[in-house]
């Protein structure tokens, strides 16, 4: 067999090779994808709600700052508890995300804290943009959750 030959059949076997490989991992993919992780579903409904939980607060913390600005001091508490959600949603939905081992602890802190949050700014039933903060804290905590139940089934199989 000639050398020219050879290299040919060795190039024609490392493509075949390669083709079977990619075939396997494509055939993996549609049967992860085929297979719906239920409890994965709800830890990135949860991050996601985190993350716009975490949006919603930095932006009503502003309005409060503003308001505290404008000497309405009852906005001083919404303030801290504003920046504080913020903050907790933001690491929850990051530990979430990636259905981290601590994802039940922090989420149990965020329903706590989003609770609390949710809480103050619905007292300014007048105020728009609190009464917005104040429902999506309360959504947040719910997801957190539902996130904390699911994760729990998970851990019993």
């Amino acid at each position: 067999m000639t050398r020219h030959k050879y290299l040919a059949l060795l190039g024609l076997a490392a493509g075949l090779l390669l083709a079977l490989g990619a075939g396997a991992a494509d055939e993996k993919k549609a049967a992860e994808k085929a297979a719906p992780d239920h409890h994965g579903g709800a830890f990135l409904d949860c991050a996601k709600a985190c993350n716009e939980c975490q949006r919603e607060c930095d932006s009503c913390a502003r309005h409060c700052a503003l308001m505290v600005a404008d000497g309405k001091k009852e906005h001083m508490k919404t303030l801290g508890t504003c920046i504080d959600c913020a903050d907790v949603c933001s690491t929850a939905a990051r530990i979430t995300s990636r259905q981290g081992p601590m994802s039940v602890t922090v989420c149990e802190a965020c329903a706590k804290v989003c609770d609390t949050c949710g809480e103050a700014c619905g007292t300014f039933k007048e105020d728009d943009h609190m009464k917005r903060c104040a429902e999506t804290c309360l959504k947040c905590a719910k997801a957190c959750r539902e996130m904390i139940k699911h994760a729990a089934h998970a851990a019993d199989k």
